[in-house]
């Protein structure tokens, strides 16, 4: 049986961020046969096409190459203002640029922990816009809000609700058919 490598990306850099927890959750979550890598896209900066200078070259091309080489991405992202954060959208956006462009065809299944009630459902909207313009195959089900998030998850950082654990392995195991299915879908 073939190993799926997924790469998971935090919309929030914050090291204790709640979705950079939740990626670690479904991690742990995750069935035989696929393991997650989470990425760090710190170094890039603000987009400017005029900037294109060896550390930012570096910097993209290095998330660039993690995204081509992932079996699927697993986005964990935030909302800010009713929207995709800008960190995330700056970083898809030096990825868009690059060729190929990484996202075309690549499976992707997405999750948002908020500390408000919403759970980052305007986010992860926002997002399926955006990835589907770059023509990403994104995963419709089961889909992940996890609203008030700081009572999810306990001191140490781990995902305690029994619900939402429940809920995050589901996405998981249907991920990995996802990944199967999109392999299968004729070009």
């Amino acid at each position: 049986m073939k190993t799926f490598k997924i790469l998971g990306i935090s919309g929030s850099l914050r090291a204790r961020s709640y979705n950079h927890l939740a990626l670690k959750a479904a991690a742990q979550l995750m069935p035989e046969g696929m393991t997650l890598e989470i990425a760090d896209y710190s170094a890039i900066p603000l987009y400017n096409q005029d900037d294109q200078s060896e550390a930012t070259r570096a910097a993209v091309e290095r998330l660039r190459a993690q995204v081509a080489g992932a079996d699927a991405l697993l986005i964990a992202s935030p909302e800010y203002n009713y929207s995709v954060t800008g960190v995330l959208k700056n970083a898809i956006d030096w990825l868009s640029r690059t060729t190929p462009q990484p996202f075309k065809d690549k499976p992707v299944a997405l999750l948002s922990a908020t500390q408000g009630p919403v759970g980052g459902a305007r986010n992860q909207y926002e997002l399926r816009k955006i990835l589907g313009g770059l023509e990403a195959m994104v995963m419709h089900k089961p889909e992940i809000f996890m609203g008030m998030c700081q009572n999810r998850f306990d001191d140490k950082g781990e995902l305690t609700d029994a619900a939402t654990r429940k809920l995050l392995g589901e996405q998981m195991v249907a991920l990995q058919a996802w990944i199967g299915r999109v392999a299968l879908s004729p070009a």
